[in-house]
């Protein structure tokens, strides 16, 4: 339904105006008695194989929303009744802030792709605090992806870092460190591993000093170098973070046919499956599965997702493959995973 009549109406409109009318139609359909209900039967698949153990959580399934989708906490409970096993909010910044300038999301169908350069918009750590202070939903994990504001400074990025953490602290299951976004000037500066390391050894201090530490993740690029990938498998050894989420959005342009190609931004979809599965590839096999990985990238059927979780992948994510091929995939997913235990 969602492919054959749903979709085809939205595409006809600009894709930011639609993620906000489908935010607000989710928001109304979800205040109808038994719509939640109505969402969990049609997308929830409740088995005990698809439980998962990870950096000493537990996941009723291995299938997440990744960053991006829902930034402010405006629609986790909605979306918790879509079959996922675990919902990644953000990436938020310590103070409000606009993004860039619009026009910045462009869909590029004949790609099956999203190009992206919305600039970490969001409201603010303190408002997903409020968020997430109304309740969190059962049965589903809610991580925390948090970045610096694009006026801080990179040598000033770990106090931005550190107040997102302390102030999330109490309300997420986990942490994701984004310094892997293409759309927020220099942040992928931060990558290289001697600042790398010096923030995520600070984070890890903070965390130390907390009667229950939460687990923090390092989200990555698609676009690092072999030699690249190995400082990260030697970082997340060094410093002892819980694991890796493999990939972010890829600044390269290769093979598409769509006409938004030019773009600038970050380029999510079916072109980046092969690569996010390849880094995600080496990254288990340099680490020899020291540590957790979750795939991300390029997810729009359950064979991407099998091919991920082979590659070394313990969960998966969707963002482009859940817009582009609705909640159904979330259920088509834990089934394959289903079958192949």
């Amino acid at each position: 339904m969602y492919k054959q009549t749903i979709r085809p109406v939205l595409f006809q409109f600009d894709p930011e105006k639609v993620h906000h009318f489908t935010f607000a139609a989710l928001q109304f359909l979800g205040k109808i008695p038994g719509m939640k209900s109505f969402w969990k039967s049609q997308y929830q698949v409740s088995n005990p194989k698809l439980q998962r153990e990870v950096f000493g959580l537990k996941f009723p399934n291995p299938v997440g929303l990744a960053a991006g989708f829902d930034k402010d906490g405006a629609l986790f409970h909605e979306l918790a009744c879509m079959g996922f096993g675990f919902l990644e909010l953000g990436t938020v910044t310590p103070m409000p802030q606009p993004g860039n300038d619009k026009k910045r999301l462009f869909r590029l169908p004949e790609d099956q792709a999203i190009i992206n350069r919305m600039g970490f918009n969001n409201l603010g750590v303190d408002h997903l605090v409020e968020q997430l202070k109304k309740g969190k939903p059962k049965g589903v994990l809610i991580g925390g992806n948090i970045g610096k504001n694009k006026l801080t400074a990179n040598e000033d990025a770990i106090k931005d870092y550190e107040i997102c953490f302390e102030k999330l602290f109490t309300w997420v299951d986990y942490f994701v460190v984004n310094v892997s976004s293409p759309n927020t000037p220099n942040l992928r500066d931060l990558q290289d591993k001697e600042p790398l390391t010096k923030l995520l050894n600070h984070l890890q201090s903070l965390n130390a000093q907390k009667n229950n530490p939460k687990p923090i993740l390092l989200k990555i690029a698609p676009d690092l170098t072999e030699t690249q990938l190995e400082d990260i498998v030697e970082m997340v050894q060094e410093t002892n973070i819980a694991g890796v989420i493999a990939t972010n959005t890829t600044i390269s342009r290769e093979n598409l046919a769509s006409t938004n190609q030019k773009e600038m931004g970050g380029l999510s979809g079916k072109p980046l499956t092969k690569k996010s599965t390849e880094v995600i590839r080496f990254l288990a096999q340099k680490s020899n599965g020291s540590f957790p990985i979750i795939g991300v990238g390029g997810i729009h059927s359950p064979k991407d997702a099998l091919e991920k979780i082979e590659a070394g992948a313990t969960l998966v994510q969707l963002y482009t493959g859940f817009i582009y091929e609705g909640p159904s995939l979330v259920k088509k997913i834990n089934q394959a995973i289903l079958q192949k235990s």
